[in-house]
């Protein structure tokens, strides 16, 4: 583990940037910047525009280690290059950004209230290829719907298996168990989901580390004791279908919090914006989440 970029995330002033939209998601994401699925004929042309996307965001003279900490890849972003680097070299050689890697495969069908992780057949395989790619951590998501007690456990038990099982590989996971903000019992699923997560951060021994991305919660500053926990490294937060002023806002008031934006981020990007115009537009919304992730009420 590079111990500059772990010092980095645990104590640097900033937020995590999400550019990890993969296959299923990359249609959306690219219809949201402007570019209709009319525009490329198969799936290699779509990650070749998504490459694109990314590639103009993380060269923008507006994303710089002043104000982002990180950056989460999809897998393809991580094999790619940019400006003849791989991503996750770029990112720290020549942004001083750490580069963290999506590993997850996908959300299994609803059941007990939630979304478990489909297995990750391969995880071995590509934890190995990133630690070739000088990867920092990973991100993995799940989804809870409903206060199912089962359910929840099961969310959290495979988290914390699977997040043994990279940290085992030399890196640091972020586990990310999304409660659907628009879910009616949503501060029960919180209350639920927060009791499971420190049952399992309790048994982490000292060489065992964690990020945890959670939705913001209901009530504010109901996560403290997960970002005072001395195993967890930081917690950061997702917009999860917010607004971005909303969002951010809803972050403002909880300490210790940090984004973790992806449509937040990205909302006002347009493929056919000219460079100032798309460099303006991500530079309004780094300074308003580094904002809210930073300055609390």
């Amino acid at each position: 583990m590079n111990q500059e970029q772990f010092d980095k995330v645990r104590n640097g002033k900033g937020f995590i940037a999400a550019l990890d939209q993969s296959g299923g998601s990359t249609p959306k994401a690219l219809k949201a910047y402007g570019v209709e699925e009319s525009a490329y004929s198969n799936e290699d042309e779509m990650f070749d525009m998504v490459h694109e996307m990314r590639t103009r965001i993380i060269t923008s003279p507006a994303f710089t280690s002043d104000k982002i900490l990180g950056a989460i890849l999809f897998e393809q972003t991580m094999d790619r290059d940019i400006e003849g680097k791989y991503t996750g070299d770029y990112l720290w050689e020549e942004k001083g950004v750490v580069p963290f890697l999506k590993v997850d495969k996908g959300l299994a069908d609803e059941k007990d209230g939630v979304q478990l992780m489909k297995p990750i057949t391969d995880l071995d395989e590509t934890l190995r290829r990133a630690n070739e790619r000088n990867i920092f951590g990973t991100k993995m998501r799940s989804v809870i719907n409903e206060p199912n007690e089962h359910g929840i456990k099961e969310v959290i038990d495979q988290q914390f298996e699977v997040g043994k099982q990279i940290i085992a590989a030399g890196l640091v996971p972020i586990i990310e168990p999304e409660v659907n903000i628009h879910s009616k019992d949503k501060e029960q699923c919180e209350t639920m989901m927060k009791d499971e997560i420190l049952q399992h951060l309790d048994q982490l021994s000292e060489d065992q580390n964690v990020m945890l991305k959670l939705s913001i919660p209901t009530k504010a500053n109901f996560f403290k004791e997960l970002v005072d926990h001395p195993r967890v490294v930081r917690v950061v937060a997702l917009s999860g279908g917010y607004s971005r002023d909303e969002a951010n806002e809803k972050l403002r008031e909880n300490d210790g919090l940090i984004a973790s934006f992806s449509r937040a981020l990205a909302s006002d990007l347009r493929h056919g914006q000219t460079q100032e115009q798309f460099d303006a537009g991500l530079q309004d919304a780094i300074n308003t989440i580094y904002d809210a992730s930073v300055n609390k009420k």
